[in-house]
């Protein structure tokens, strides 16, 4: 049976329209994948996280009070004392060497000074024997004039001569005394050759340890000249320890003094507690690795009772991780922070429906890193894009990646 003209041209019109829709299913665009995640309620930790550095509060450096030599040091680094321990001695410095011409003055003035000693002695002994002849002299006086065989007058110029003799003896003595000591004087500055201490022993000042502690830092250890003031060790107590973190400005100003903070990555698996002390009320310039000048502000934080950070190992200079807890709060709507973004002057997210990327405003609160606080927009459960890319339109057609 041959087909009608009509039936001819609906066959052909019916062709025609199933080629076009295959075409176009053919180039409709594909579906966006997009990696998503659900709006969901829990713990919220607004925290701010850096890092620090353990330090101590209190130290004392010990160092000379007076310009000496010093002798070696034997104590090291990490070693334990107790208050008034002798920590070093200190001798009086060395007299310094002689070049040849002061010593052949040395030499002449020791000579001299001998000679002086030898003539002191002469005048002694002339002065004793004058004053022995004065005293019998005096004896006989005193016989005769018992006997009134002599004059009063006799008698006292015979006493005053003796009393004479003898004041000149007393002279010729310190004379000898004041020459011997010149002489010692002579022989200690000619002693002098080389600059080294003598073989005799020294008075020694003990420096001891102003606190019980442990030893910090050994700025010097051999002996040697030293001049007042010089430092020679550093103490202090590792129980008495405490953590500097230097925080951004606009993270210094959430925080406050007493704010709970969790320490971590000490080297050790707990978590140790404390809490902030004190905020230094002015801060400093410091380049960051990227070369951007930042404002920092010096946060110091005290261990809680109870935990004993030396006994685990931490000692002055540690690096640790601080989180100050801002604010926290249980069954808090919640989505991940890479879902928001700016469109229109407002937050907004994608939303998936049936297959489709709907844009919705939110209402965004705290934050902290990847989790941001919800405040309005979505329910409990929603399917949103965590990482919308610019081929994500509102309405456009997305697939779930796994």
């Amino acid at each position: 049976m041959t087909p009608r003209p009509w039936q001819r041209r609906l066959f052909w019109s019916l062709a025609a329209l199933t080629l076009l829709a295959l075409l176009a299913w053919a180039l409709r665009p594909a579906p966006v994948a997009v990696s998503v995640a659900r709006v969901g309620v829990g713990l919220f930790v607004d925290s701010v996280i850096e890092e620090g550095r353990t330090r101590l509060r209190d130290t004392w450096n010990v160092s000379v009070p007076v310009a000496g030599y010093l002798q070696r040091v034997g104590l090291e680094v990490g070693d334990e004392v107790e208050q008034g321990q002798a920590l070093f001695h200190l001798e009086p410095s060395p007299a310094p060497a002689l070049d040849p011409r002061s010593r052949q003055q040395a030499e002449d003035a020791l000579h001299a000074a001998e000679a002086r000693l030898q003539a002191a002695r002469a005048n002694l002994e002339t002065a004793r024997a004058e004053r022995r002849f004065a005293e019998a002299e005096y004896e006989r006086y005193r016989q005769l004039h018992q006997r009134d065989l002599v004059s009063t007058t006799e008698l006292d110029q015979r006493r005053s001569q003796r009393d004479r003799l003898r004041s000149l003896e007393s002279a010729a003595t310190a004379g000898v005394e004041a020459s011997r000591f010149e002489v010692e004087s002579a022989r200690a500055m000619l002693a002098v050759t080389s600059g080294q201490r003598e073989a005799l022993d020294h008075p020694a000042l003990t420096i001891r340890a102003p606190i019980a502690g442990t030893v910090l830092t050994r700025y010097r250890c051999c002996e040697g000249s030293v001049a007042a003031g010089e430092p020679i060790l550093e103490l202090g107590s590792l129980q008495a320890l405490e953590v500097q973190v230097d925080l951004l400005s606009m993270d210094a100003v959430r925080v406050r003094p007493g704010m709970r903070v969790q320490l971590t990555g000490w080297g050790g698996e707990t978590v140790l507690a404390g809490q902030v002390r004190r905020i230094e009320p002015s801060g400093f310039t410091r380049v960051s690795a990227l070369g951007v000048d930042e404002q920092r502000v010096p946060v110091i934080i005290d261990f809680d009772d109870g935990q004993d950070p030396a006994a685990l190992g931490l000692g002055s200079g540690f690096r640790v991780d601080a989180e100050f807890l801002v604010w926290q709060a249980d069954e808090v709507l919640q989505l991940p922070t890479s879902a928001l973004f700016r469109a229109d002057g407002q937050w907004a997210v994608f939303r998936v429906e049936e297959g489709r990327a709907l844009r919705v405003p939110v209402t965004p609160g705290r934050r902290s890193g990847l989790v941001s606080e919800l405040l309005d927009g979505l329910e409990v459960g929603d399917v949103i894009i965590t990482h919308p890319g610019e081929r994500v339109e509102d309405g456009a057609r997305v697939r779930i990646e796994e």
